[in-house]
């Protein structure tokens, strides 16, 4: 009898979110042995971790691992200061500008913390959830972005200098978010596990009128579904 092929090991950014939620279903259908990483940075939204454990739960990943990193000490950011969440933003006008929701390298941080984690398990495909069309204006969700860290990533790593080239996996880049759902959805993905609001209530239900929400409302409008998300 022969061994049966491992599966290859992949690295998973999971937030808690719609996106992540949907990378780690698409990364698990590809056949990876998944092994989610999350981020307790001093975000105003931390209930998300919650939503991120309900979800690697869900999905059986083999390991699920949350990061403690304060991003508080820096601020600069609605998520992570002072700052008001911006409200009822026209959908239309969202990524002209960069939105003070915009985290001051936030992916840098996190693709960094994914590297380090893949190489210690040896994984060479790391997957992020950056959106490159339904987005807010983050320039760390650009295809020149993540073209770079990869390159970068390979310069940088033990694996990457013997030869193992790491992958910076982006399924989502050129999807709509109503193709996302629709993507997702096929999968069998939960989004009532999901939380996506940048300023949830206390009982973590999504306030309805971030940019997070409403590009999230939309998605689902547009794909003719119903968002099964707790809203206040």
């Amino acid at each position: 009898m022969t061994d049966q092929p491992q599966a290859p090991k992949a690295v998973v950014l999971l937030s808690g979110g719609l996106d992540s939620a949907t990378v780690l279903a698409i990364a698990r259908r590809e056949g990876y042995d998944c092994h989610a990483l999350s981020f307790s940075y001093g975000q105003r939204h931390a209930a998300e971790l919650e939503n991120a454990a309900r979800v690697a739960r869900a999905m059986n990943v083999t390991d699920h691992r949350i990061a403690n990193i304060d991003l508080r000490l820096f601020g600069g950011s609605a998520l992570t200061d002072d700052i008001e969440v911006p409200k009822d933003n026209d959908i239309e006008a969202m990524g002209t500008d960069i939105p003070v929701t915009y985290v001051p390298a936030r992916n840098t941080i996190f693709l960094s913390y994914a590297l380090a984690f893949a190489e210690v398990i040896g994984a060479t495909d790391i997957f992020i959830g950056v959106n490159a069309l339904d987005y807010s204006g983050y320039p760390d969700c650009r295809p020149d972005y993540i073209q770079a860290f990869e390159r970068m990533a390979n310069l940088a790593t033990r694996m990457g200098v013997d030869g193992n080239a790491l992958r910076i996996n982006t399924p989502l880049i050129s999807m709509t978010k109503a193709q996302i759902i629709r993507r997702g959805t096929e999968l069998g993905v939960d989004y009532g596990l999901t939380l996506s609001c940048y300023d949830p209530d206390t009982q973590a239900r999504a306030c309805g009128h971030c940019d997070a929400c409403l590009l999230r409302l939309k998605g689902f409008e547009d794909a003719g579904l119903t968002d099964p998300a707790a809203y206040q």
